[in-house]
């Protein structure tokens, strides 16, 4: 697939003088997997929040299916199938992750969560979340609460409710921020196998999480666009390089 899914055109945020996203023109491709990326302080979660509405843009346009979006609710954007997860884990600590997952899927009955109902109203919603749960490999803690799992589990049971919502695109907010070696790779596979069929625009510091994942990676640095590539073509930039080893003010 090569059509474009998402489009900003002079994409800006300004905050009392300050801007922090600059300018952005961002085009990702349907079916593929793009990171925006950058030292820290270029940007990257302001234009997240833009592009989901949580921020408003105090100029440019954003377009997802080719339709205007700019100043949409964030509700009615997630309703147009795009979801996005967030750096901090949303979930709810004192659930269990099949509750957790459940209370997504609620929204194929509507707007409403139900929390004054019997639980049993919610049992029909069972074994599409312990198949998303086995989707993201986490079937053995469908009924362990949240508290108790281990931060690479509770930021892989987001990405299960994200997948409840099925969005069309998912933004994922660092998926990997202040996991250990070995919870990294995890989430890597893990978004390597949840992509068919779907489009994934991940925000990520680190250079070597996106290598081999993403098929382009757009890098910020003061808020706007310093390089776009793949892997190979971004991580030889001298630009790119200098600004990773501090010697380009982000």
């Amino acid at each position: 697939m090569t059509d474009t899914i998402l489009e900003t055109t002079g994409l800006t945020r300004e905050f009392s003088g300050f801007v922090a996203v600059d300018g952005v023109d961002l085009r990702v491709k349907a079916g593929t997997i793009h990171a925006l990326i950058g030292p820290n302080g270029a940007g990257k979660t302001t234009c997240f929040n833009l592009l989901t509405n949580f921020l408003t843009p105090t100029r440019g346009t954003i377009r997802f299916k080719g339709q205007d979006i700019t100043g949409m609710k964030p509700a009615m954007v997630a309703r147009k199938g795009l979801v996005r997860s967030f750096q901090i884990s949303a979930v709810f600590p004192h659930l269990t992750a099949l509750e957790n997952v459940r209370l997504a899927l609620q929204r194929a009955r509507g707007a409403s969560f139900d929390f004054w109902r019997a639980e049993k109203a919610l049992d029909v919603f069972n074994d599409r979340a312990r198949q998303l749960l086995d989707d993201v490999g986490l079937p053995q803690v469908a009924d362990l609460v949240v508290a108790d799992l281990p931060y690479g589990q509770k930021r892989a049971l987001e990405i299960a409710t994200t997948l409840a919502l099925e969005p069309e695109m998912m933004l994922l907010d660092e998926p990997t921020a202040g996991m250990a070696h070995g919870d990294v790779d995890t989430i890597v596979q893990l978004i390597k196998r949840i992509r068919k069929g779907r489009t994934i625009l991940m925000v990520e510091h680190n250079l070597s999480v996106v290598e081999g994942l993403c098929d382009t990676i757009t890098v910020l640095t003061r808020g706007k666009i310093l390089a776009e590539g793949d892997y190979a073509t971004v991580s030889k930039n001298p630009e790119v390089i200098a600004a990773y080893l501090g010697t380009a003010d982000a």
